[in-house]
């Protein structure tokens, strides 16, 4: 039996996982999606950069773009899709997530942080 996908990515996501892959070189092995406590609804997606693979974690991959999930996020983000958008007002990855019971109404704590990319990528 093979293992399940804890989630799956947009060939949206997938280019920019790798736009921003490759603007960062050598070292990055792709990003880590997470969660933390955090904004109005309780929780709060985290994006970041993986150098290393860290033991027992999942990985999905998608046209050569690789998306870590940190071990404690894989529960919630069971079935979930990670796209990318970008609209006049924000740009940023998005998660369509079965499992989410309740969003405020900012849309924050259950979208991801523009902030979070933007310090990533350090535009410039």
């Amino acid at each position: 039996m093979g293992r399940f996908t804890v989630m799956s990515m947009t060939d949206t996501a997938a280019e920019r996982v790798k736009a921003l892959l490759a603007a960062q070189g050598e070292g990055a092995l792709g990003l880590r999606v997470g969660i933390k406590k955090g904004g109005c609804a309780g929780m709060e997606y985290t994006v970041g950069l993986a150098t290393e693979a860290k033991p027992g974690e999942d990985s999905i991959e998608k046209d050569g773009a690789r998306v870590f999930i940190a071990p404690e996020a894989v529960l919630f983000l069971l079935g979930t899709e990670m796209d990318y958008e970008e609209t006049v007002l924000r740009s940023g990855f998005t998660f369509r997530n079965p499992n989410q019971t309740s969003a405020c109404g900012c849309g924050e704590s259950v979208e991801l942080k523009q902030a979070d990319l933007a310090a990533l990528v350090g535009h410039g």
